[in-house]
């Protein structure tokens, strides 16, 4: 069996229970395919690079888990058909060490860096 890292982006607004649909699908397909699913991490909503039909933030999803290639053969057919996945892609790491777990800090919401950006300038100009 291979190791796969697949990562993809949900549309921001989804409810949780689509969310969880989405999630467990991902999951029936792996299964069904005699594969094992060891992570299924969200990454939170953050903002895109550029806009993805008319989406500027996205809800990011990570995948580890390992099957043959007619595993993510399926498992990206079914991620392109669904309307409500923006992007994926998917990464053979067969070949790569494995990586230690890292905590990540919580994703701050862009809005919150662009109003403490804002408000840096007004205190130094204050400062002055």
């Amino acid at each position: 069996m291979r190791k796969y890292e697949t990562i993809f982006i949900l549309q921001p607004e989804l409810g949780e229970d689509e969310i969880k649909s989405i999630g467990a699908k991902v999951q029936e397909v792996i299964s069904s395919y005699n594969g094992e699913c060891f992570r299924l991490d969200d990454w939170g909503v953050r903002k895109l690079a550029y806009p993805i039909r008319k989406f500027a933030r996205g809800r990011y999803y990570y995948l580890r888990f390992d099957g043959g290639a007619e595993l993510i053969a399926e498992l990206e057919r079914r991620l392109r058909l669904n309307e409500k996945v923006l992007r994926y892609q998917s990464v053979n790491i067969t070949g790569e060490p494995e990586k230690a777990v890292e905590k990540k800090a919580p994703v701050v919401e862009a809005e919150a860096v662009e109003a403490v950006e804002e408000a840096v300038p007004a205190v130094e100009a204050a400062n002055e």
